[in-house]
Parts: C-alpha cells; sequence; structure tokens
C-alpha cells in the first residue's frame, strides 16, 4: 500500500513530536534544521499519484540537500536542475545524467560549458533556455542535441510578486515571438518541448491565472507542432503551494490535476511538472532556542538564536512562516515579535503574534522551512550555518554537520 495515501495533506507544527524535538535540541544544539525524510516520500508519491500520465520532476533547488535528493531518486523521481552545481549534486547523488533536466536562466559560461559537455558525453540530457542568445551560445560551444524553449506566457502567479515568473521578462521568450524562434532552434538543435513556469506558491486561489497560463503555452505547443513537427513534452513547470498560515487550506491536488489537464486540453506532447515546494516545505522545521526577553513599549521582543542567515524567506519575502513553543505549548498565547541576533530590523520571525508566551531557554519550532531554509542559509555576521539533522521513522541522521568558525574563514588568504 502507498504510505501517501493516508498521509495528511499538510503537516501543521503541532503535528510534529514535541518530546522528540526537544530531545534534538538538547543532542545537536541551535539553531537547527529537522528533516523528515518520510514526510518528503509521501508529498512526492501524493502529487506524482495526481498527475498519473505526467512525467514528475522534483525542482532540486528547492533543497539540493543530497539526503533530499537521494530519497526522491529512491522513490524514482527525476530531477531538474536550474544551475550546474545543481546538476552535479544530483549526479553526485545517483541521477543518471541522461534523465538529468537543466532550466538555464542567464547562464553564466561555466555553467553552460558543464552543461553542453555533460550533453555531449549523455544526449538524454535536455537543456531548457529562455532566451535565444543562450541558443546561440550553445551552438557556439558544438551542443547540438535536445532542448527545450522557455515561454514567458506574460502571466504571473504566487505568494509574492518577487516569484511570479511568468510575467517577468526576465524568463522566458515572449509568447508572440516562440513561433519563430522554434523555427530557428529545431535547425540547429533537437527541439524536444516547451517550458513554462507561472510562478511560486500557487494555492487553490490561484489556480485561475494558473491555468489561463497553462491555456495559453498549451496553445503555443500546437502552433509550434504545426510548424516545426511533434514536440515530446510540454512542461508547466512547478509551483504548487503548501499552506504556510495555520488557517489556510491545503491544495485539493485531485482538483488542481483535473484543471490542469483540463487547461492544457488536446496535447500528444506529454504533460511534465516540477514541483519542489510542495515536496519539501512542510518536511522541514527550524529548532531555536529563546535567549532574551525584553518588555519594549510597542510589545514583547522575544530574541532566539536562529536569525535571517538561518532562514532569510521571511526578510526577503515577507514571508509568513508559522512559530511554535515547543517547550510550552499549553501556556496562555500573548503577542510577542520573535527576532534574531542580526543587526537590522529585518531579522524578524514575526511582529506582535500570538504565541504560548515564551520565556528564556524555551525552545521554539519555525514551520515549513523545507523550501528555499538552508538553500538561502548564509554566512551574515560571520555566523556559521546551522546543523541539519534527518529522521527517518526511529532513525536519525546528522545529513550537515553544524559549520564552525574555522569554515567560515577557510577560503580567505593571506596578503
Amino acid at each position: 500500500m502507498d504510505a501517501s495515501a493516508d498521509s495528511p495533506p499538510v503537516r501543521r507544527l503541532a503535528d510534529w513530536e514535541h518530546d522528540r524535538l526537544g530531545a534534538l535540541a538538547d543532542r545537536y544544539g541551535t539553531p537547527l534544521y529537522v528533516l523528515d525524510l518520510a514526510r518528503v516520500r509521501e508529498n512526492y508519491r501524493r502529487f506524482a499519484a495526481a498527475f498519473p500520465d505526467a512525467h514528475v520532476m522534483y525542482a532540486a533547488k528547492a533543497h539540493t540537500g543530497r539526503a533530499v535528493l537521494e530519497t526522491l531518486l529512491s522513490v524514482g523521481a527525476d530531477i531538474e536542475c536550474a544551475a550546474r552545481g545543481e546538476l552535479q549534486r544530483a549526479i553526485d547523488a545517483g541521477a543518471d545524467p541522461d534523465t538529468l533536466q537543466y532550466t538555464a536562466v542567464n547562464p553564466p559560461a561555466a555553467d553552460l560549458d558543464y552543461a553542453a559537455d555533460l550533453g555531449a558525453d549523455h544526449p538524454g540530457l535536455t537543456i531548457t533556455a529562455g532566451a535565444r542568445d543562450t541558443f546561440d551560445r550553445l551552438a557556439d560551444r558544438g551542443y547540438n542535441g535536445r532542448v527545450a524553449i522557455r515561454v514567458n506566457p506574460g502571466i504571473g502567479t504566487g505568494h509574492h510578486e518577487k516569484v511570479a515568473t511568468g510575467q517577468d521578462a526576465k524568463f522566458g521568450i515572449p509568447a508572440e515571438q516562440v513561433t519563430d524562434a522554434a523555427a530557428d532552434v529545431s535547425d540547429r538543435f533537437d527541439l524536444v518541448g516547451l517550458h513554462a513556469h507561472v510562478g511560486s506558491g500557487v494555492l487553490q486561489d490561484d489556480l485561475d491565472d494558473h491555468c489561463r497560463a497553462i491555456e495559453r503555452v498549451a496553445e503555443l505547443t500546437r502552433e509550434v507542432e504545426r510548424e516545426v513537427g511533434d514536440l515530446e513534452f510540454l512542461d508547466i513547470g512547478g509551483g504548487f503551494g503548501v499552506p504556510y498560515r495555520e488557517d489556510e487550506p491545503p491544495l485539493e491536488l485531485e482538483i488542481v490535476g483535473e484543471r490542469v489537464r483540463a487547461a492544457a486540453g488536446d496535447l500528444g506532447a506529454q504533460l511534465a511538472l516540477e514541483p519542489g515546494r510542495y515536496v519539501v516545505a512542510d518536511a522541514e522545521l527550524i529548532l531555536t532556542r529563546v535567549n532574551t526577553i525584553k518588555e519594549a513599549p510597542s510589545s514583547t521582543v522575544v530574541g532566539v538564536d536562529a536569525s535571517l542567515a538561518t532562514l532569510l524567506r521571511p526578510a526577503m519575502f515577507e514571508a509568513y512562516h508559522p512559530i511554535r513553543n515547543v517547550t510550552a505549548p499549553e501556556r496562555e498565547s500573548e503577542p510577542v515579535s520573535v527576532g534574531g541576533p542580526c543587526c537590522t530590523s529585518a531579522d524578524v520571525f514575526c511582529t506582535d503574534r500570538p504565541i504560548a508566551r515564551p520565556e528564556r531557554e524555551d525552545l521554539l519550532a519555525i514551520g515549513n522551512a523545507g523550501a528555499y531554509g538552508y538553500e538561502l542559509a548564509s554566512q551574515f555576521h560571520s555566523q556559521p550555518r546551522p546543523a541539519e539533522v534527518a529522521v527517518d521513522g526511529g532513525e536519525t541522521s546528522v545529513v550537515r554537520r553544524r559549520e564552525t568558525l574555522d569554515d567560515v574563514t577557510r577560503v580567505e588568504q593571506d596578503f
């Protein structure tokens, strides 16, 4: 029986085993990323089941940790990569290079060199490009293999304007130029598909815009096929979200699947999808220890040892992440502002949010940290990046050790 069939469509912070979280914090210290590999498997299987006839690839940029990649490869997922490092990490985790898809966005020369060389040895690799200039650069490198054209449909959606890629000129060839571009590309390469990505964090209310974009690129696919011949696939990207706020309902994937198929219509090309956030977001959280309680005139300030260097999304996207007092969830809630040790007002995880009253040394959990959490972690303020532990049933493994200050300074040179 598929274990994902009975798993809930979203995992809330209250669903994590608090005693185990406390033991992990005591053993490995804080701040600490805690990753549940069973949940990663469940989420992927649930998503793939909603699109039984589609090619489902995991978008590695959401979380490139080896434990995640190896876990997904073990259940049959293919991998989509957006950078040279992701290609290399996928291969190191055991991916067959002939199954990889590389989506190049303004690729640096070293990235394009690596991808072209990889494609020469592994002709199954597919390179997706969103600019004619990128195709010219590939031709200059002698590459003539499998390619897809990234389309800009002019429609964007998602949780923030900075992720609404479907209407950002940075991404893709404008829809009205695609058929002409396809004629040129198909003369020089093996054109196998079209690609579009509308945005990130798509929930039920965003589906209308999302499906309008799919309708547009599906019609483009039919138009391109009339001009240059059959394509293998239409890749509609990822972007399907999870509810970060406690009162938001999860996506009804069965309905999503029906609507996506209806929007695509009658296609000879296979649909392809690239879930990233959906697979890993609620499979990981951050544990952080309270070190300061300050009663200020405007609010109660709770200082913790995690910071924007640990989790950048609140500062970068004004993103909401649920926070729970793991030590004493039964205490009466009061509005508090939770922030870290960085010397900037942006280093705040929440403002005036009701949380079970924190006290010094309490353990807090910050939820939905699996997507673009560790990926965006930094060494700002010379803070070593945190450890990451993976749980899988009753097993616990350190999958990333805690950095030291020596790690932070190792690349510096005497002068």
